[in-house]
């Protein structure tokens, strides 16, 4: 079957200071989900305001990046000092929408992050990074600003090995086989679970998040189904490493991935009594992460930040989900 067309682009084809004044208004959400990062989270922080936001100029011209939020998922270490000392507004994920259900999960917390930023265009920037570079936000939001036909960046990078052990396993033996059985138009992307991608809200706030790690390959398929494979392209990133986990932690992953896909693959009836816990001959059952979160819109505790500043300008008291 043919793959689908996806445009891609290098991260070095966008100057950050030709970009911001490109916006048009836009307003830029840079955020970090975190939990226990306090070695990382605040060289990124820096990093970015110091070269990307208003308050250092990029030369005289407008800033690229408008804020810079830390989702504190429950750390118990320095995590959350650290992003505020550098500058980042540091946003508890247990404090966004508290109306709702409690949830968990990286995706529970990207669907918070934006539900707690202001942005039009939110780049999503995983905190764990050590070969971060201000290139990797240049490079995502450079596509978005330039044509508004897309609505999804996805970067992708060379992983190399650290201490024998390299990046990507999870998408190549569980995400790329089933993307290519299912969703061969998708086979294109060549980080389908790559943790730093950007999105328009406008899109996002319409779409279910999976709480797991199933989260990007979820909605990397529900954009395509809605807009198209057009509507997405993916950028070189360079270089990518971090914390690598041990192979033990990646089964569960592997399984909130294949339990997204088989989800939304055609021709599959989806079964509510099929296991949600990984078993290991002598280990304890691990539970996965199956649940989703509903689109944003459908929410009547979400309150965009469009309806917020209308809020103010008419003299009622504003609220904010965080």
């Amino acid at each position: 079957m043919p793959t689908g067309e996806v445009n891609s682009f290098t991260s070095e084809q966008f100057d950050p200071a030709v970009l911001a004044r490109s916006k048009n208004g836009a307003i830029v959400s840079v955020c970090l989900p975190a939990r226990n990062e306090e070695k990382t989270v605040g060289s990124i922080v820096e990093m970015i305001r110091g070269s990307l936001t208003g308050e250092h100029g990029l030369d005289g011209h407008a800033a690229l990046v408008d804020e810079v939020i830390v989702m504190d998922d429950g750390s118990t270490d320095r995590t959350a000092q650290v992003a505020a000392d550098a500058g980042a507004r540091v946003v508890a994920v247990r404090d966004v929408l508290p109306e709702l259900p409690t949830g968990s999960g990286k995706g529970n917390v990207l669907w918070k992050s934006v539900a707690a930023c202001r942005g039009d265009l939110v780049v999503w920037i995983d905190a764990d990074l050590t070969s971060f570079d201000t290139s990797y936000v240049t490079g995502l939001l450079g596509p978005l600003l330039i044509d508004p036909t897309v609505a999804m960046v996805k970067g992708f990078y060379q992983r190399p090995e650290h201490n024998g052990v390299g990046g990507g396993r999870t998408t190549e033996i569980m995400a790329r086989p089933l993307i290519s059985t299912f969703f061969p138009e998708l086979a294109m992307i060549r980080q389908p679970l790559g943790g730093e991608y950007a999105a328009r809200r406008v899109v996002l706030e319409r779409l279910p998040f999976c709480q797991g790690y199933g989260v990007e390959t979820g909605l990397l398929i529900d954009i395509a189904a809605l807009l198209g494979t057009g509507a997405i392209a993916q950028v070189d990133l360079g270089v990518r490493t971090h914390r690598s986990r041990p192979l033990n932690d990646l089964g569960a992953q592997a399984m909130e991935v294949l339990h997204t896909v088989v989800h939304r693959a055609d021709g599959i009836e989806w079964n509510d009594q099929w296991s949600t816990q990984l078993l290991h001959p002598n280990q304890a059952p691990v539970t996965v992460q199956t649940a989703e979160r509903p689109p944003l819109v459908s929410c009547p505790e979400y309150v965009r930040p469009s309806d917020q500043i209308e809020t103010v300008g008419s003299g009622r008291e504003a609220s904010h989900a965080d």
